[in-house]
């Protein structure tokens, strides 16, 4: 008898990390190891209605949410960025993920002005996958590079605390980009903690879901968020507008579970940590 396969079940066991796309293809960068499928042309305005956000704020008031997460393709493309930070930090701390383009020191500097208006705090996720500029760019774009460290600079020079996102892309010692990472900080004033290093493992979303993939004992982001898109909630970033992750149409009513059966489920079963959520 053959056998049948049944995916693995992941609950909801309380909604604290709130991701918001703010824009599902509008970026300014092309990336090799980027999880969305961007059309050919770079102008897509997809941008989420601020009136969505206020609803899922309101309509979940009674969780316990902790850090609303800003994401997307790159979401300070968004005309009212501004705006929905500022709304945001009114009900929780707020983490900017961030390819870095957008940030310099007049930016940074309006940012912790707007931080100092409110009782919470905003938290910078820097794209940014190599210590050799080279091997970076490569990566990203030409220029990437140049762009995070002046980005770095800037954010500290106001007392900010960044965290860089590193996908390892060439399946590097992760010790070894730690400690190169380190050096780099270290050398235009950035003294780093593990805190600062997000390390996840490079994910081809072109290779087919393993049928017998065993969920490892980690702490999933689909255990403690769920992502607002334009098009209603899904489970996670990775399946944000793929009919697989959705959950619901709002947060009046969705889904408390969800089926890790893609290929995005095994990389998350396969990483250390949890991929998009802070890990404090």
């Amino acid at each position: 008898m053959a056998n049948i396969f049944s995916a693995p079940v992941v609950e909801l066991v309380e909604l604290n990390n709130l991701f918001i796309e703010l824009t599902a293809k509008n970026c300014n960068q092309r990336c090799k190891h980027c999880y969305i499928d961007f059309p050919i042309s770079k102008n897509i305005k997809d941008f989420i209605s601020i009136d969505k956000i206020k609803s899922a704020l309101s309509d979940t008031i009674n969780s316990r949410i902790q850090i609303i997460y800003l994401t997307g393709a790159e979401p300070m493309t968004h005309p009212e960025f501004n705006a929905i930070l500022r709304l945001c930090l009114k009900r929780a701390s707020v983490c900017i993920c961030t390819n870095s383009t957008f940030i310099n020191e007049k930016k940074a500097r309006f940012l912790k002005k707007v931080e100092e208006e409110s009782s919470n705090e905003i938290i910078f996720k820097l794209s940014i996958d190599h210590y050799n500029e080279v091997k970076n760019d490569d990566i990203r774009t030409r220029g990437a590079y140049r762009q995070t460290v002046n980005a770095i600079k800037s954010l500290i020079k106001y007392n900010f605390n960044p965290i860089l996102n590193i996908v390892n892309y060439y399946n590097e010692d992760e010790e070894v980009l730690i400690d190169e990472f380190s050096k780099l900080c270290k050398k235009i004033g950035f003294e780093t903690t593990d805190f600062n290093f997000q390390i996840n493992k490079y994910h081809n979303k072109y290779k087919p879901a393993s049928e017998n993939f065993e969920l490892n004992d980690g702490d999933f982001d689909c255990k403690t968020g769920r992502i607002l898109t334009d098009r209603g909630v899904y489970v996670c970033p990775f399946l944000a507008n793929d009919h697989r992750g959705r959950m619901g149409n709002d947060f009046k009513d969705f889904s408390q579970k969800m089926h890790m059966e893609t290929n995005f489920c095994s990389a998350c079963s396969n990483n250390k940590s949890k991929i998009f959520s802070l890990n404090f």
